[in-house]
């Protein structure tokens, strides 16, 4: 059974936080928090305990570090809308997300690349 790695805004951007400064104390991260989110310390605490319990953080020693990489964590929520909203279709996704829009020859270039990249042989 997949992680559940879903975020809500809160929790993502205090994350965000965690994954730019880590390792790091945690009482400085409840003073960045503050400074940031505009948090009070047990705001900070509360939100770290609930995402150490999901094993998403850990606090060992008053030092704060992840066991979830950002890039999983946008991994999954980008698997979540896909499915969602587009039924898994990847070029159902592409499609929305560029609407009326149009790609430059770089970004083509570079999303060619990707798909190179990733194709089943």
């Amino acid at each position: 059974m997949e992680k559940d790695l879903k975020l809500y805004d809160a929790e993502y951007r205090f994350a965000c936080i965690v994954w730019e400064h880590e390792p790091i104390q945690s009482g400085e991260l409840a003073k960045i928090t503050e400074q940031i989110l505009g948090w009070k310390r047990t705001t900070t605490y509360t939100v770290l305990k609930k995402l150490c319990n999901r094993n998403i953080l850990k606090n060992e020693g008053s030092i704060v570090s992840s066991l979830v990489k950002r890039e999983e964590v946008e991994q999954y929520e980008s698997r979540e809308v896909m499915e969602k909203s587009f039924g898994g279709s990847l070029p159902r996704f592409i499609t929305a997300f560029l609407g009326n829009g149009s790609l430059s020859e770089k970004e083509a270039n570079e999303i060619k690349e990707l798909i190179d990249r990733y194709k089943m042989k």
